[in-house]
């Protein structure tokens, strides 16, 4: 889902730059007012590093392309939404620089769909449905994080007027709700199991 340079017009990929900017400026503001700031920076840190391993993998698929998990969703259940958005442009800043994937122009769409949208979804979907039981918020929030995403991703793609509406429905629309129904119940599996040995990362201040 990594957009490249010279996809987007920059007119646009300075809208969805700004639109990044104020988020991260968001989250720094609400860091600078949370205890524990080397803790948070610590398991920010750590998170960050994992994403950008675990999204660099290429694992085959059923479609024939290769699948990458986002892991956005475990960082935005552990630490919060702006802090998914946070671990989102950095792993996608560390990415185009050491690995070539993704662009510069397009760091601000990249983090907008992938950060700002996927975290805020899964934030809600999951708070909204956990209070009900706590596997399938999980589940749930990942789940239409991802869609989310996805949606979002699409519509800068007609708005940059580089796909049809015909050939994004058959392409990116299935394969993310497959990456979304797998990864959904990865998270499941890791919820539970750092529940089981590390319960109080689950109840760390949220931002």
């Amino acid at each position: 889902m990594h957009l490249p340079d010279g996809l987007i017009p920059l007119w646009q990929s300075g809208i969805y730059w700004i639109l990044a900017i104020i988020t991260l400026a968001l989250y720094f503001f609400k860091f600078s007012k949370t205890e524990e700031k080397e803790k948070k920076i610590v398991n920010t840190a750590i998170l960050a590093a994992v994403t950008v391993v675990v999204s660099s993998l290429s694992i085959p698929s059923p479609f024939g392309v290769p699948m990458h998990f986002f892991l956005i969703p475990l960082a935005v259940i552990l630490l919060g939404p702006l802090t998914g958005v946070t671990v989102a442009f950095l792993c996608f800043l560390v990415q185009f620089l050491f690995l070539g994937m993704g662009g510069i122009t397009t760091l601000g769409a990249n983090t907008v769909t992938m950060g700002v949208v996927l975290s805020f979804s899964t934030y809600i979907f999951y708070k909204l449905i956990s209070s009900l039981d706590e596997k399938l918020g999980v589940f749930s929030g990942t789940f239409m994080g991802i869609i989310m995403a996805t949606i979002s991703h699409v519509l800068i793609l007609l708005a940059a007027g580089v796909a049809t509406v015909e050939m994004l429905a058959a392409t990116l629309i299935p394969f993310y709700l497959f990456v979304a129904v797998i990864e959904g119940v990865a998270n499941v599996f890791i919820i539970s199991f750092i529940s089981k040995i590390k319960p109080d990362l689950l109840k760390l201040d949220k931002i």
